[in-house]
Parts: C-alpha cells; sequence; structure tokens
C-alpha cells in the first residue's frame, strides 16, 4: 500500500498541493509503482545511448525506455525522433550533407536528417549529444553510438543474469503509421526481436508503447504481450483524425483503451494539472477512472531540472538548478500510479522507496 512520505506542511511548501490532495490511493494491483527510466538516466548521459541505459539500471530502475525508429536497411534503433540532428552530430558530417531533406511527419513539416535515409552502417558513424544543452552537460557529446534494439536487449540479457528481479524493457514505437507509409513498419521486426529474447507472454518484463491507436491494436492481434496506449495532454492520435486523447481519457474512453491494451502512459498533467503560478493542482479522476477500466497509469515525464518543476519549495529558488524533484514524484504517488517516466531514475527511485511499504 501508498503511504504518503512527507509532512504535509512540507509537501504543500513544495508542490502547493492542499491536505486532501495526499491521501494515499492504492495501485491497481497493490504491488509499488514501477520506475522507467526514461530514454535511460538521460538527466546525466545523452539520451538512448548504452550509456544512457546502463547508468539507469546501476541507479535501480525496474525498466529502461528506448524510443524505436527504422533505418533505411529496416533496423531498429533507437532515438527519440527519427529526425536525428537534435541528438547526434550528423550536421558536422560533410559526407550526409545532402542527405538533409524537408518530410511531412504526422501532418508537421520536419526538416533534419532522418534514420530512414541512413542504412545502420552509416548511422553507426555518428555519436550522440545532449538534446537540452541549455539545462545539461555536454561533456558526454561526441563519445556514444545510436545503439540497435539488439544492443540494448543484449544489455539487458547481460543485467539480469542471476537476477530474481529482472530490468524489464519498454520500448515506444515512434510515428509508427508513417514508418508504414515508407514501407519499413514497426510490428514484425519488434515482436521477433523481443521473441529472439525470451520476451513472450503476458508476465513478460515488457510494455510496449505508443501514441497511435491502430499501431497497438495491430500489436494486440500478433501478441499478448502488455501494451500501452500514450496520451498527451493536447491534440490526440496521428491516426485518429478527429478523435482527442481527452476523449480517450473519459471513462468510455479508457473502456475502449481497456479492449486492447494494458494501461495508459498519460502526460502527467493529466493527472495532476498546473494551478496558478506553476503549482500542483487538485488531481483529477484520471486516475481512478484507469484503475475502474482495469488499466495501469504511468505517467511522464518527471525531471529533477527546476524548468520542468511545479513552483514552490526549492523550485522557486534557482530556475535554472536542481529542485524537489521528490517532492513532485511524492504528491504523484498518493494517487495511486502504478508506474513513473523520470530522467533522473536514481531520484525517482528514491522518492518510491520512500513512498511505499515494502
Amino acid at each position: 500500500m501508498i503511504r504518503p512520505v512527507l509532512a504535509v506542511a512540507a509537501l504543500m511548501l513544495s508542490t502547493g498541493c492542499t491536505a486532501d490532495d495526499v491521501t494515499a490511493q492504492p495501485t491497481l494491483d497493490g504491488k509499488p509503482p514501477i520506475v522507467i527510466a526514461h530514454r535511460g538516466a538521460s538527466g546525466e548521459r545523452p539520451e538512448h545511448t548504452l550509456a544512457s541505459y546502463a547508468l539507469a539500471i546501476e541507479q535501480g530502475a525496474d525498466f529502461i525506455e528506448p524510443d524505436l525508429v527504422l533505418t533505411k536497411d529496416g533496423v531498429l534503433v533507437a532515438r527519440h525522433e527519427n529526425e536525428i540532428s537534435e541528438t547526434t552530430d550528423v550536421a558536422d558530417h560533410p559526407e550526409f550533407a545532402g542527405r538533409k531533406a524537408t518530410k511531412t511527419i504526422d501532418g508537421q513539416k520536419v526538416e533534419g536528417w532522418f534514420t530512414e535515409d541512413f542504412t545502420l552502417a552509416e548511422l553507426k558513424t555518428l555519436r550522440a549529444r545532449e538534446r537540452l544543452p541549455q539545462l545539461r552537460s555536454t561533456d558526454f557529446d561526441g563519445q556514444f553510438e545510436i545503439p540497435t534494439f539488439e544492443e540494448i536487449l543484449t544489455l539487458l540479457a547481460e543485467v539480469n543474469k542471476g537476477r530474481d528481479r529482472p530490468v524489464g524493457v519498454y520500448p515506444e514505437t515512434k510515428h509508427p503509421g508513417y514508418f508504414v507509409s515508407i514501407g519499413l513498419p514497426h510490428e514484425a521486426p519488434l515482436l521477433a526481436m523481443l521473441g529472439r529474447f525470451g520476451y513472450r507472454g503476458r508476465t513478460a518484463s515488457v510494455f510496449i508503447q505508443s501514441f497511435e491507436v491502430g499501431n497497438l491494436i495491430d500489436l494486440r492481434a500478433k501478441s499478448d504481450l502488455p501494451l500501452i496506449q500514450l496520451m498527451d495532454a493536447g491534440g490526440g492520435p496521428a491516426d485518429r483524425p478527429g478523435t482527442s486523447y481527452a476523449a480517450m481519457a473519459s471513462p468510455a474512453g479508457l473502456k475502449m483503451i481497456a479492449g486492447y491494451a494494458d494501461g495508459i502512459g498519460p502526460n502527467k498533467t493529466m493527472v495532476i494539472p498546473r494551478a496558478t503560478l506553476g503549482r500542483l493542482d487538485k488531481p483529477t479522476a484520471l486516475v481512478r477512472d484507469a484503475h475502474a477500466a482495469g488499466l495501469k497509469v504511468h505517467p511522464w515525464t518527471f525531471r529533477r531540472e527546476n524548468y520542468f518543476l511545479p513552483l514552490g519549495g526549492k523550485a522557486s529558488i534557482n530556475p535554472a538548478g536542481h529542485g524537489d524533484l521528490k517532492g513532485e514524484i511524492t504528491a504523484y504517488l498518493a494517487t495511486g500510479i502504478d508506474g513513473l517516466f523520470s530522467d533522473n531514475p536514481r531520484e525517482a527511485v528514491a522518492a518510491v522507496a520512500k513512498g511505499v511499504s515494502r
């Protein structure tokens, strides 16, 4: 059972919540919430690198999260987007200058370099860099390759030897409808690779996530692995014009999602909105309604930089510094969430450990 872990007065100082907001609710299955390392320990290493995933595992994450896109030769690799100018040094490679292009991805024009225009061998000549250099260290820029999904699962297989509780993998299919349109669907290579590494059945230590709907429905028809419907605070699925995430978050929408998925991954503001002056408002009914539909809830994304934190307490002292991430997570744990995505697994694991009677 989850219990409040900070004094109510301290929680009110750090988040702006009222005493009523910290009445603890249970998770769906009564188990402790999981910590999902968002792109690895991406608050400390360039995201989606083996170094970032390895550090997240070292810091105690329950799952590591690779966003998956495809190469020209059909290999799944980990990048936040298929456009890679923000996360690699591709712009510094004159041999690839002619690959720069403008494409329409999910209805938006995007300019840059795209994974589907490179073979895996070509991508391996690039090096990762920090996506948020204004907020995070760039000391590790240029040191790490773009990893394949196979390399990530190999890392996990090595780490999990002899472990009673394996570290799981939580892949996201990025822009699956777009990749289908160019003849590079995710489903077959994703399921084949997971099966090769032994991820099978309802209890496998994996969740597959997507912001789209059709991709998850197709996966459900081919596999019984756990699936998560991602949801944002605005807009809707790229493959369902006219459908909003807000409608999907209603009791009726959640019941529909339960027909093909095992949980939802909402923007955290859908669980606790921001109120005046950036403080946390009262929780919504989303967790309660999702649990009523039999769905787990894994909100995203918890980051320690004050730029991302609610105002109040430490976060109001130095906007460029590291603030009270533990206080924010504590407020969310009280809503009964079943897990959370964080760029900072060390802090998230500590917050969950204090908030749970094991």
